[in-house]
């Protein structure tokens, strides 16, 4: 496949990939380009922006979670048909996971899918210093191809002219300055920026604001001209129906949480669930006051429940009906969000009371990549299955684990954590089911004997 390509990296976090990137895609798609957008990392909070700005899947690309071997494939199964690709970078170009080199860097995702690299640089407290900082990224691994800088937060002309005639005598083109504006609304809180399902109206706004910033300060043309110097890819693109057999007879249906309080959920799972014979159908716990008809497995995902607790609690008889379904042995599969949700209380508010446990708020961040085992036999993972996979979240639950835990984590630490009950298996880990598909054929085999 030879998708044209770019990726949007930076020095460190806080640079403005996210602003350059979201941007790029809106104002190449308002050009009538078909754009794919993608992300480098587990985060699923960016990828929404992504898709608002580009109407397709916002797609993550994980070498830590789903492997280096992957990352190919599951970007042309992403690109497939477009006329452009955007991969927005993680933290620092050479940052990824910790204690494993370059593993799950933006530099090494970059590598994989042979793509030219954009330097956003926070250029507002130097100037010609910016040519021995960009010198430094374009030479630090001569496999990974910078082909030209974004200069961001730039104060004024004289400051762009200083900035330009550093970059000119380093011999790094410059291919887009934003000026030092006040920068457009995309609030954040405790686990980054608010979801876009929290803010739509607002988002869609801010989108467009990103797009008006970036028309004004980058060249798309010279962009775009970049990104088709990348050369073909050699991989085939990955297939979730040849990565699961369906199966025969009946579609179970699996309903999956979604709403503004569950927005954390890889295209990929309800794509596999697909594959695998499941029908599936979206519920938003906020709202609905019952499950989908004829449910017979429940997905509940990651996203924020701790913004909304007092309205969770308030659905009761969708809570109930939760509660009801996990004690008739219905398969549940519960990440992070849907831990929460399960427990007995949440910050005080009661939640469906299918765990022996109460969640609150911490102070503390819980952030970091994984490497688990199956403790227990369920209906997501048989015992021994090993999986790779990140926790993100400022709350805690205790007990922590249940008298069958969920997982044990093998590396960084060793500690066993989360819940397997009758059909239930819910755990803080966060897992990618394109690197264990037969996760998925698992799960729905689970609905269809359930049903």
């Amino acid at each position: 496949m030879n998708v044209p390509r770019l990726v949007i990296a930076a020095p460190s976090s806080g640079s403005g990939k996210t602003t350059v990137a979201t941007g790029l895609m809106a104002a190449f798609a308002e050009r009538g380009l078909a754009v794919s957008p993608h992300k480098a990392g587990p985060d699923y909070i960016d990828p929404g922006y992504h898709a608002l700005a580009t109407g397709r899947p916002g797609r993550n690309l994980d070498a830590f979670m789903c492997g280096p071997e992957l990352v190919g494939p599951l970007f042309a199964h992403g690109s497939a048909g477009c006329d452009l690709a955007v991969v927005e970078g993680v933290m620092g170009l050479y940052d990824g996971a910790a204690g494993r080199g370059e593993l799950a860097s933006t530099a090494q995702v970059a590598k994989l899918l042979r793509a030219p690299v954009v330097l956003v640089v926070d250029a507002s407290s130097q100037s010609r210093s910016v040519a021995a900082l960009v010198h430094g990224f374009a030479s630090f691994d001569p496999q990974v191809r910078l082909g030209g800088v974004i200069l961001n937060k730039v104060g004024s002309d004289r400051h762009e002219v200083m900035l330009r005639e550093a970059l000119e005598e380093a011999g790094m083109p410059v291919l887009g300055v934003m000026r030092r504006v006040p920068q457009v609304a995309t609030p954040s809180r405790h686990l980054g920026l608010v979801p876009v399902a929290e803010r739509r109206a607002d988002a869609v706004a801010a989108v467009a604001a990103l797009a008006e910033q970036v028309r004004a300060g980058c060249d798309l043309d010279a962009l775009m001209a970049l990104a088709r110097t990348a050369p073909p890819l050699d991989c085939a693109a990955w297939s979730p129906e040849e990565a699961v057999s369906a199966l025969a007879g009946p579609r179970p249906v699996v309903a999956v949480a979604g709403g503004a309080a569950f927005t954390f959920s890889y295209a990929e799972h309800a794509e596999l669930l697909t594959a695998a014979g499941a029908e599936v159908v979206p519920f938003d716990p906020l709202h609905d006051e019952v499950l989908p008809e004829g449910a017979s497995g429940l997905v509940i995902g990651g996203g924020f429940p701790e913004v909304y607790a007092p309205e969770l609690s308030a659905n009761e008889p969708l809570r109930k009906a939760v509660a009801d379904f996990a004690a008739s042995g219905g398969p549940v599969a519960a990440e992070c969000a849907g831990l929460l949700y399960l427990a007995r209380s949440l910050d005080g508010k009661p939640m469906c009371g299918v765990l022996d446990a109460d969640a609150r708020m911490s102070e503390r961040l819980t952030l970091g990549y994984r490497e688990a085992v199956a403790v227990s036999d369920s209906s997501l993972a048989a015992a021994g299955t090993r999986l790779r996979g990140h926790e993100f979240h400022r709350t805690v639950v205790e007990p922590g684990a249940g008298a069958a835990p969920a997982w044990g984590f093998t590396h960084p630490e060793r500690r066993v954590e989360g819940f397997v009950r009758q059909g239930v298996h819910a755990s803080y880990l966060h897992t990618h089911w394109a690197a264990q598909p037969s996760v998925a054929r698992r799960f729905a085999e689970a609905a269809a004997a359930h049903r």
